[in-house]
């Protein structure tokens, strides 16, 4: 106790505030700036005994210090204000902050009339084990010096690259998955790491899939963006926990140790995943992503990753700064922006138009975005036999009404000849086949093609009905820009 006196007389502790979920935190002034530790984490531990050790010249005991950090916690817990605590970015008051990371606990304030470094930032954030600091960014830097280190395949790619790396710079999402595919050798994970080092630079910047969601809970609640390296697939239930990380969900585990309490949390995340293959062959997840595929490099083009990074260092700064002028653009720009068509990612969608007039011209990203959409839909569909059939079964005809064993037969007799002996990929009974249905009705429609479910007759007999009708459009359009020239409404190439 006389540890914690000694502190709270000496206003080591500038102030003691916890978390909604309870968390006690202390601010405290050190070397002349403010760096933010939960009490009960090693690092303020390990303050408190240097405080101790300057004041009396001796170390304190075990004991002291487990009662110091308890009436500190009680402190903070009852006496405290509650705030928020940010993982490197953070939203306040109409500005989004951007944690370096850096000794000095510099963070940069982003608003509509532009950005700068602050010393002492008005939210807080954490710093989670592997963070590394982001360079000072510099001013007058163009977003296409991006473009030389990055091996993508077209425009279209970098425009989306660059419209994902500014959604990763707010707090909230949802932010779309970046699905990227290429043969051995085409820089995938270069990319990857090369993407994280502009936002949330980590000693592990890109990692091997979880085991479990207790996994991914941790992994999110530890960094701001997760990179998925070199995957084969993904199983259902990762994929459906990233559907909710992406676009904001809640967790919920049971507590180590415990038979009653839970650990929950909630939040979104940008996601990276990386692979030969297309991993993502789930219609829910594809809605949510951005599919790129890069393309070989040549031995003439390729160079050495040495060399590459040391390059990169230099010009990263430049390249964030860019980044940060149009996030600061599309604060302006925001409010006036208007999606005719609202995409599955609307906010990303509304955010992405907002930004682009401050590095390209109006609608470029909405075609970006649209075509890639378009290419994501017919991807899954060729890639899902289900849902191939029913494509090719409803192109003879404008309609049909049926049960779902009606249809199970039907997709049999039509596809016995693609259906694996194992059955992998097909519906081994009717229930399987309209779930099936059900996940994928969403990218069908896009393609031309509705499907409902609903019981009929006194005995309430499931039927599905599907027709045919002209080919659905998945662009957002019409755009408004700050500056006041409306940009034309745009259709889906």
């Amino acid at each position: 106790l006389g540890t914690a006196d000694m502190l709270n007389d000496m206003m080591l502790c500038e102030e003691l505030f916890h978390t909604p979920s309870g968390i006690a935190f202390a601010d405290v002034i050190t070397e002349g700036h403010r760096e933010t530790w939960p009490i009960r984490s090693k690092r303020f531990r390990t303050w408190l005994r240097r405080c101790y050790y300057h004041a009396t010249g001796s170390a304190p005991s075990a004991a002291a210090i487990r009662s110091a950090l308890d009436l500190l916690e009680a402190r903070a817990q009852f006496d405290g204000p509650e705030r928020a605590v940010n993982t490197r970015v953070a939203e306040h008051a109409g500005r989004l902050y951007l944690d370096l990371a850096d000794e000095h606990w510099r963070a940069v304030a982003i608003g509509p009339d532009g950005w700068r470094v602050l010393g002492c930032p008005p939210v807080r954030f954490r710093r989670a084990p592997g963070m590394l600091p982001l360079p000072v960014p510099e001013r007058g830097g163009s977003i296409e010096a991006l473009q030389s280190f990055l091996n993508l395949s077209n425009q279209n790619d970098f425009v989306l690259v660059v419209a994902w790396l500014l959604a990763a710079l707010r707090s909230s999402g949802p932010y779309p998955l970046l699905a990227i595919s290429g043969e051995q050798g085409s820089a995938k994970t270069v990319l990857s790491k090369l993407l994280r080092a502009l936002v949330d630079p980590n000693v592990a910047p890109v990692r091997a899939l979880p085991r479990e969601e207790r996994e991914l809970m941790i992994a999110a609640n530890n960094g701001h963006l997760l990179a998925f390296d070199n995957l084969s697939g993904l199983p259902a239930w990762l994929s459906d926990a990233l559907c909710r990380l992406a676009s904001g969900g809640s967790f919920a585990v049971r507590q180590l140790y415990t038979d009653d309490e839970e650990v929950l949390f909630k939040a979104a995340r940008p996601i990276l995943l990386n692979g030969i293959e297309d991993v993502i062959g789930r219609p829910d997840l594809a809605d949510r992503a951005i599919l790129l595929t890069l393309g070989p490099i040549g031995e003439e083009q390729r160079r050495s990753e040495t060399e590459l990074w040391r390059e990169f260092e230099l010009a990263r700064p430049a390249i964030l700064g860019a980044l940060l002028d149009a996030a600061a653009h599309g604060l302006r720009a925001v409010g006036s922006v208007h999606l005719g068509r609202l995409p599955r990612m609307a906010d990303f969608a509304l955010w992405a138009t907002a930004c682009e007039t401050g590095l390209w011209p109006a609608n470029t990203f909405t075609r970006a975005y649209a075509a890639n959409r378009k290419a994501a839909i017919e991807g899954i569909i060729d890639a899902d036999p289900i849902a191939a059939c029913v494509r090719e079964f409803m192109s003879e005809r404008p309609s049909w009404t049926g049960s779902a064993a009606d249809l199970l037969r039907v997709s049999v007799e039509r596809s016995s000849d693609r259906i694996p002996k194992d059955g992998t990929g097909w519906a081994k009974n009717p229930r399987a086949l309209a779930g099936h249905l059900r996940r994928a009705q969403t990218f069908l429609r896009a393609l031309g093609i509705e499907i409902a479910f609903s019981r009929e007759g006194r005995a309430g007999s499931r039927v599905i009905r599907m027709r045919s009708f002209p080919e659905n459009t998945v662009s957002t359009v019409s755009s408004v820009s700050d500056s006041g020239s409306g940009a034309d409404s745009e259709q889906q190439p």
